[in-house]
């Protein structure tokens, strides 16, 4: 069988994480080929955008201090059969999920007025279930890494997945609305809902642990501020876009500023199936040369897969979508160029070691330059201007990690990046886009 190759945990997150963005991915594609007018793809895009603003931030955090916590808490002890951490943070996914729900009620009339430019946010009911509903389920792949079935894993991703591109996708292509495309999106977040949990029946105890769920959120909170902070940069750079700019160049943008899928997920993938090895295994040379090689392996993959896409975006991303979308295409090139900063893991080690604090003051320190220079950026260059500050801020962030391990945890850079392979890859990369920016030779 196919998924039975897959023993790896790696592999099995990093090829789920790819279906995952590759179904938003031809979702969109379906969108923007159907006959919906592209305010209506602005307002799926708004909803999707939306939602992350609210709940990514947190959700994260959470499931990144659960990793580490998972092996080496102090409320419990960890065995191969049912953990109450599992159950403690499922319960704490849903008070935050309700939460949010609630404060989203509450601000609704200054969320009209801030993002939206009518008299009520578009299908505002459909948000609060997609909320609910999703946000725990974010743990379903998690619960299989740490349970060692990345087999299990894919086959949640291909049934899921494919009754998302289903729901979502065939009301539009049958002449449907965008509203009965997000209908179909709730309805596979509800089947996501009971399906993690008949995990936890399966891997947890119900056993409410105050002691665990205090635990937890302290480390938690440094990961959850900083990814509001650092990991915001996408949600800056929309909001922006949307106080200077209509929905359908809202919708432009949102096309283009995405990033290369096998790169984004590959390498969060990556990083999350490291993050337990760091807080179980003392050995610690010996998982710095592991998160080495696999980070050469992946520098041979995305590398040169990024400068072919480099190659034939502008005349293929038209072509995806529509020619309303050709602009997008000099956005995502913008975008692939995050390769850089993403295939370095300063932050893996980090999270491993539970160096939280760090990861949070990297993130208000990126956050502060993708501000600052989106809104100097945005009035020369527009909205390439905002790709070029966010570009600038990732890689702000992933250097300050770097420079704490090695001055402070006295880690050595070498010793988890390949160098020689990463400078020569990230000056072609370079040099390719400016060639293809500054439209020299093509």
């Amino acid at each position: 069988m196919f998924l039975k190759k897959y023993k790896d945990n790696i592999s099995g997150l990093q090829i789920f994480q790819m279906l995952r963005y590759g179904t938003l991915l031809l979702i969109s594609i379906v969108l923007a080929k159907s006959k919906l007018p592209t305010e209506a793809i602005g307002e799926y895009e708004f909803f999707m955008f939306f939602s992350a603003l609210i709940c990514s931030f947190w959700i994260n955090g959470l499931i990144q201090s659960f990793l580490p916590l998972y092996n080496n808490n102090k409320s419990f002890k960890i065995t191969d059969e049912r953990s109450p951490a599992i159950f403690n943070t499922f319960l704490l996914i849903t008070f935050f999920s309700l939460l949010s729900i609630i404060l989203i009620i509450i601000f609704k009339g200054l969320i009209i007025k801030t993002l939206v430019k009518s008299s009520d946010i578009p299908y505002f009911k459909l948000i609060l279930l997609y909320i609910f509903f999703s946000s725990p389920a974010f743990l379903i792949e998690y619960i299989y890494l740490l349970k060692n079935q990345p087999g299990r894993m894919l086959k949640y991703g291909f049934i899921t997945f494919c009754l998302q591109f289903i729901f979502v996708s065939f009301p539009v292509m049958l002449g449907g609305s965008v509203e009965l495309s997000l209908t179909g999106l709730v309805i596979i977040s509800g089947i996501r809902y009971i399906w993690i949990l008949a995990l936890i029946k399966k891997y947890s105890l119900p056993l409410f642990s105050p002691a665990f769920i205090k635990e937890h959120i302290h480390l938690a909170y440094p990961l959850i501020l900083s990814t509001l902070l650092g990991g915001s940069a996408h949600y800056v750079d929309g909001l922006l876009v949307l106080s200077k700019f209509d929905s359908a160049k809202f919708a432009v943008f949102s096309y283009g500023a995405r990033e290369f899928p096998l790169v984004l997920l590959m390498a969060n993938a990556l990083s999350a199936a490291f993050i337990p090895k760091f807080s179980s295994d003392k050995n610690t040379g010996k998982i710095l040369s592991s998160l080495k090689n696999r980070s050469a392996m992946l520098m041979h993959l995305l590398f040169p897969v990024t400068i072919i896409f480099l190659l034939f975006s502008n005349w293929l991303y038209p072509r995806i979508f529509n020619l309303n979308f050709a602009e997008s295409a000099v956005i995502i090139n913008i975008y692939l160029l995050l390769i850089i900063s993403r295939l370095v893991f300063p932050h893996t080690i980090l999270i491993g070691l539970k160096k939280m604090k760090i990861i949070m003051y990297a993130s208000l320190a990126e956050l502060i330059v993708n501000i600052s220079l989106s809104v100097i950026f945005i009035n020369f260059w527009g909205i390439e201007g905002v790709a070029f500050a966010t570009l600038i801020a990732y890689a702000t962030q992933k250097i300050i990690w770097i420079a704490y391990n090695k001055f402070v945890l006295g880690i050595d850079p070498g010793r988890y990046i390949p160098a020689g392979l990463f400078i020569i890859y990230s000056f072609v990369t370079v040099a390719m886009f400016l060639l293809i920016y500054l439209n020299i030779g093509f």
